[in-house]
């Protein structure tokens, strides 16, 4: 009977995310997963037992990576400002540290997966942000919106940053690079939309 190793697993992981970030999903195979591993296609069944659950196994585990990291530091009693800086400030070393696991995130949320891998990885961090959520409009730190405004409004500014970032251009095909600057900056006019 083959056993695990540990190692190779991690390889074998890290190989899917590069591959999926590059082929997309349907150009995705584990015939080619296991070539770009040096493994037999027999020992990637091992570890996974078909394609849905590798994708599905990587995606869930990408998301609690990154709700762990999103919970980091941060506590639903803070203060709207503090709550607010201290999840942009998570997001951000999230996606500056881990880009390949951040593009097959998105690509995986937005796929047929989305809704499984989001409901597997969203659950902890829905509970802790939805308390924040409630606790900041109860304070009157926070403008009572949906959560759907509030996300567009708090986060969206952001992502649109980090995109500049990892495309590492500007609007004028300049050079683009993230800085404290220009994330406070924004911050300020998020806070702003969003307080009363």
């Amino acid at each position: 009977m083959r056993t695990r190793d540990s190692n190779k697993e991690e390889i074998v992981k890290q190989k899917a995310i590069a591959l999926l970030v590059e082929k997309g999903i349907e150009g995705f195979s584990m015939n080619r997963l296991a070539k770009e591993s040096s493994i037999s296609v027999a020992t990637l069944y091992i570890y996974y037992s078909d394609k849905d659950d590798l994708i599905k196994k990587i995606g869930i585990e990408i998301g609690k990576n990154f709700f762990d990291e999103m919970a980091k530091d941060f506590s639903p009693s803070m203060s709207f400002k503090e709550g607010l800086y201290k999840q942009w400030e998570n997001r951000i070393r999230f996606a500056q540290s881990k880009p390949l696991e951040v593009s097959c995130w998105e690509l995986l949320t937005h796929s047929s997966y989305g809704e499984y891998i989001l409901e597997e990885s969203l659950l902890d961090f829905k509970i802790i942000m939805g308390s924040f959520f409630r606790n900041s409009v109860e304070k009157k730190e926070l403008i009572p919106i949906s959560k759907e405004i509030f996300w567009s409004v708090a986060y969206g500014p952001l992502y649109s940053l980090l995109r500049f970032e990892r495309d590492g251009k500007n609007f004028g095909g300049g050079p683009f690079k993230l800085n404290k600057k220009t994330i406070d900056e924004t911050f300020e006019l998020v806070l702003k939309a969003l307080t009363p």
